[in-house]
Order: C-alpha cells, then sequence, then structure tokens
C-alpha cells in the first residue's frame, strides 16, 4: 500500500509499516509457525512475493554487516525455497511478545535464540488474560452476586480488587457459602449432562473437568490412561475412590485424525464404565458435545478440578486454567504456560503440581526419550496398557493407542503417567476434607486478579502500543 498506492519511498515506507506492527507469537508448535511454499505463493501473489524477496535480501545484507552471517539458516526469511512468516513477522515488527513467563522465555532462549541475539532489545512478555465479567459475572451470577455483597463491586471494573476475599480465608460461613454456590453450579451441569447425554451424575462427586482444543500436547489421552487405570482398579482389585466424573469437551481439527482416535477412546470408555454395575457408582465420564463459549460457560462454574496437564514446555499460556481458577477450581497441571503464574500467585498448598518441567523434558529428548522402558519399569502403565489392548467397545479395538504410546509418545504421557497417579490420589484425599478444600478454592478465586485481560491491554498499550493518555 505504502509503496504502490501512495508513492513513498522503500526506506520511508518500512520505517512505517516497522514502527507500526508488533508481533504477539501464540505457540511454539510447528504447526503454528506457517512456512510457505514459493512455487505456490510467488504465482498466487506475484507483487507481495517481490516485496517479501526484497525485504529478505535487505535483512540478509544488514545480518552479513553485522558480521552475523551464522544465524541467516535460522533467520532468512526465505530459505530452502519456502517462506517463513514467523521470520517475516519478527523482522517487520518493533516489539515481539510471548504470552506467559515461561513461554516468552522459551522464545528467546530457543525458538527465536537467533534473532534475540540480532534483536536483544525488541522481545518481552505479555502474559494472557481472560474477559472476567463474562467469565464470572455473567458465567457465574451467583458467585459475582455473594461475592459483591461480602467485598463489593470494584473487582468488577479493576479485577485485582478481588484479593480482598483472601480475608475471609479461615472464614469457615463465607467458605461454606461459596461451596454451596458451587453444588448449585454443579447441579445445573448434572442436569445438562442427563438432558444432553442421558448420563446421571452425583453431584456430591468431584467435578474433574478438561476442556480445550483437542491436541495430543495438552493430553487428553493421558487422563485417558488414568481413567482406565482407575476402571481396572474399581474392577478388580477392590479400589473405592471417592466418587468422581470426568468432563471432557473438545474439538478436533478436522483433518487430525488421532485427535478423533482420542475422542473416540474416549467415548469408550464412557460406555464400558456405564455399562458396569459396579464401576459406575465411583466414576463417570462425559463428553459433551458442541464444545463453544456458551457450553464452556455452563461447565466452568462447576468445576472442582481443572485439568491443565500439557506437556511442559508446549502450552504457550492457556486462558481456560484463568476462567476455571477464577470460578474456585483447583488447577491439577504440569509447570507449563500460565499454570506456572498461577501456581506462583496461589502458593505450593493451593495446586497439584505434577510430572516433569521444561528443563527436564528437553533433556529427555536429548537423550531420546524410550517410552518402552516407562512400560517395562511400572506395574501400573504395563496393566493399563495391557487392558487397553483387550478394550473393544462398539466393534472398535484400541490396540492402536497402545503400539502408538509405545512406539511414539511424541508428548510423553508415559514419563509423567505414575505422578500423574499420584497427584490424582492427592486430589481424591484432599476433597475429603471438605473446608481445607473450600479454603483452597477460595484462594484460587481471591488471586486471580492478575489473570485480567483488562491488566493485559493495559500492558500492550504501555509497553508496545506507547498509548499515552490525553488528559
Amino acid at each position: 500500500l505504502l509503496l504502490d498506492e501512495y508513492g513513498y519511498s522503500w526506506d520511508k515506507a518500512w520505517d512505517i509499516t516497522t514502527k507500526t506492527f508488533a508481533y504477539t507469537n501464540h505457540t511454539i508448535m510447528a504447526e503454528a509457525l506457517e512456512k510457505w511454499s514459493v512455487e505456490l505463493f510467488k504465482p498466487l501473489l506475484p507483487r507481495i512475493y517481490s516485496i517479501i524477496e526484497e525485504i529478505n535480501k535487505r535483512f540478509c545484507q544488514w545480518v552479513i554487516d553485522q558480521g552475523k552471517d551464522y544465524t541467516l539458516v535460522e533467520t532468512a526469511i526465505i530459505y530452502d525455497n519456502q517462506i517463513r512468516m514467523a521470520n517475516l513477522s519478527i523482522v517487520g515488527s518493533h516489539n515481539v511478545n510471548g504470552v506467559s513467563k515461561l513461554h516468552s522465555d522459551i522464545l528467546v532462549d530457543s525458538t527465536f535464540r537467533a534473532f534475540h541475539e540480532l534483536y536483544p532489545t525488541k522481545f518481552g512478555n505479555v502474559t494472557n488474560g481472560i474477559a472476567h465479567r463474562r467469565w464470572l459475572g455473567q458465567a457465574n451470577p451467583e458467585l459475582a452476586e455473594y461475592l459483591e455483597d461480602l467485598i463489593g463491586d470494584d473487582f468488577v471494573k479493576d479485577l485485582s480488587k478481588i484479593d480482598k476475599l483472601n480475608k475471609y480465608a479461615k472464614d469457615k460461613k463465607v467458605v461454606e457459602k461459596l461451596q454451596e454456590i458451587k453444588k448449585v453450579k454443579k447441579e445445573q451441569l448434572a442436569k445438562y449432562i442427563q438432558e444432553t447425554t442421558g448420563i446421571t451424575v452425583n453431584p456430591d462427586s468431584i467435578f474433574d473437568v478438561q476442556v480445550k482444543r483437542l491436541h495430543e500436547y495438552k493430553r487428553q489421552l493421558l487422563n485417558a490412561l488414568h481413567i482406565v487405570y482407575l476402571y481396572r482398579e474399581i474392577k478388580y482389585n477392590g479400589l473405592r475412590p471417592v466418587p468422581r466424573t470426568f468432563i471432557f469437551a473438545a474439538k478436533a481439527s478436522s483433518g487430525y485424525q488421532m485427535a478423533k482416535n482420542i475422542i473416540k477412546f474416549i467415548h469408550s470408555i464412557s460406555q464400558l464404565i456405564e455399562s458396569d454395575e459396579l464401576v459406575r457408582d465411583y466414576i463417570k465420564v462425559v463428553f459433551l458435545p458442541d464444545y463453544k463459549v456458551t457450553l464452556a460457560e455452563k461447565i466452568i462454574p462447576a468445576a472442582d478440578i481443572s485439568e491443565q496437564i500439557s506437556q511442559a514446555g508446549k502450552e504457550a499460556s492457556g486462558t481456560g486454567n484463568m476462567k476455571l481458577m477464577l470460578n474456585g477450581a483447583l488447577t491439577l497441571g504440569t509447570l507449563d504456560g500460565a499454570n506456572v503464574e498461577i501456581h506462583e500467585a496461589v502458593g505450593d498448598d493451593n495446586i497439584f503440581i505434577f510430572g516433569l518441567g521444561t528443563p527436564e523434558v528437553d533433556e529427555l529428548n536429548r537423550h531420546g526419550y524410550k517410552p518402552w522402558e516407562y512400560y517395562n519399569s511400572s506395574a501400573r502403565i504395563k496393566d493399563t496398557l495391557d487392558f487397553i489392548r483387550t478394550m473393544t467397545v462398539g466393534g472398535m479395538n484400541f490396540s492402536f493407542i497402545v503400539d502408538y504410546l509405545l512406539t511414539q509418545d511424541s508428548y510423553m504421557c508415559l514419563a509423567d503417567f505414575e505422578s500423574y497417579v499420584a497427584a490424582q490420589e492427592l486430589v481424591a484425599k484432599t476433597y475429603q476434607d471438605k473446608e481445607k478444600w473450600g479454603q483452597m478454592s477460595l484462594i484460587n478465586t481471591a488471586n486471580a486478579g492478575i489473570f485480567s485481560a483488562d491488566r493485559s491491554v493495559e500492558e500492550y498499550a504501555k509497553d508496545i502500543w506507547n498509548i499515552k493518555k490525553v488528559k
């Protein structure tokens, strides 16, 4: 536009462009760091391609002039007959940020390390936030109204003011009232589940929730493996656990076959449990269809446990974890994405952390991850996977999932399985102490203030957009 329609010189057009644009990176997943074939791009967009080619030529010459041409393999915009869109975004912007502290560190330390060497002042962080007036005010009016009566309505405009709730952590009446509200939301969701799926769930059971896009790195499969483990323990080994309702909702990309297979697997586990008179008294599995915001508004206020179990280093931030925390759910998660900041906000005693951290995942990858070693060294893993091989539900057998876990397991479900089971056992034990659970829930709600989108936008305006207030 600036060159062709407004007649600016290259230098002036480029100066305006780079001062205008900033790049927020939302994921380090390879499929989202787009690369386009020159053969595809050039015939469709010849003028745009010629501009990208010129940007690349000038950028590469600048890098050579800096004496850092060794970085060009990683930083060149056109390389190996591909246009690398993330590289173009970095070169064409005045600022680059990730969306959680951990994610932004990963961008600087690994994903865009060469660019950070070239542009050490260009990188920063703005942790994601949520629209709390929707996810608390609209989705959970019972809780919002009670909080307004208890601590005033300042938090509606400024979520940081919700920390006034912390002073009631030892107040039994307040804790009990919050638990009563949670029970109301669970009863509402139970009614919806009954109407939608025909499955009857117990509102006094732990509502264990994993609602998010279906992707292998988010590890809905790890959750499913634990459910199969519980099924076996109840059926054959006399386990009588605290009743629990596992609630899933997710959509899979249209061509993502493994994601669709995992959905089918979870549905089949649900059918297996529902047909078993013994097991269904202790655990239920519900996969709610057509996941969208209006459904999330029903599920999130009713959650006791927020499953945030992605492989460490893979989730840029997450915002479901923030919405669930605000509504008093306790996070069961890895130290990944914004879980790290939730952990900092609530402390060790009000969250359930398990699994490998990002440095340990990286170390395991460097040495070569061998899932068979976990299968051979853990009776629980072996028994669970061997049982899955015997599962045939609705004519479908799931041996292929076991084969996948033993030969690929790209996101290390087996490496984290034992730690995950131990964390789930601690969840069940803690839930039996209603007063303690209620206090933990209150502390999560009270310390969710930093996760407001208002705070995120204010940081963008101040630190990246350089917006000035007009008096």
